[in-house]
């Protein structure tokens, strides 16, 4: 299994360097985040051998579990929160990770800044983007992440970037281009955006993050 994993790496960083190095304008590469959720353990082992050490984590308590023990054994390991966070797992999520990606609301957003003065742990923030205007699904609307985006500069939160989640069968290439547009309308330089079926696209149009799950490990295992 470690064998393939290592393989899946290589082919998607390998596809994304051609991508980036092709493109009309030349890019620089997108940070590869293995979205490790829902994963077993030996999987997740498999790819720290491999050396990839970012990853993307949905769930504070999952994380927590599984990272509590890993993390410690493997120097340079970076966690992302790219799931939903609830106001009341602030203060785990700002203990465990080293960025939050999907802060969405002022209450958030507040929460957040009160436990990083606490923990005296300031982490970078992405502001998560609606860009399909999904009822279920989280995510700031267009309209409202000007208001947002004051909300955490007040707070002192440092707003590094933006992130989507296309919606599912929607062209992903309009979602990525208006994140795109956003991140340059604000003056944020991260785009988090791309996952297995379009990584390589999302590369293509200024990703700066692409979150790689079933790509890098397979199929999950929800049993």
């Amino acid at each position: 299994m470690q064998g393939d994993i290592a393989a899946n790496i290589a082919h998607i960083q390998d596809e994304v360097a051609k991508m980036c190095a092709h493109a009309d304008v030349p890019l620089n590469e997108p940070r590869l985040i293995a979205v490790s959720k829902v994963q077993p353990k030996e999987r997740v082992v498999a790819a720290l051998e491999a050396g990839q050490r970012v990853f993307g984590e949905n769930r504070v308590q999952e994380a927590e579990e599984r990272w509590g023990e890993l993390k410690p054994l493997y120097p340079g390991v970076e966690l992302h929160l790219i799931g939903g966070l609830q106001t009341n797992k602030a203060a785990k999520a700002v203990e465990l990770f080293d960025c939050i990606q999907s802060v969405d609301r002022p209450k958030l957003a507040r929460a957040l800044a009160a436990e990083m003065d606490k923990q005296d742990r300031h982490l970078p923030i992405y502001l998560q983007v609606n860009t399909g205007r999904e009822e279920q699904k989280g995510g700031c609307l267009v309209e409202d992440l000007p208001a947002l985006l004051e909300t955490c500069k007040e707070l002192g939160l440092k707003v590094v970037g933006l992130m989507c989640i296309p919606p599912v069968g929607d062209d992903p290439s309009l979602h990525f281009a208006l994140l795109r547009k956003l991140g340059r309308q604000y003056g944020l330089e991260r785009l988090s955006m791309g996952m297995s079926g379009d990584y390589a696209l999302a590369a293509s149009m200024g990703a700066t993050d692409i979150r790689v799950g079933t790509g890098i490990f397979g199929e999950r295992d929800y049993g």
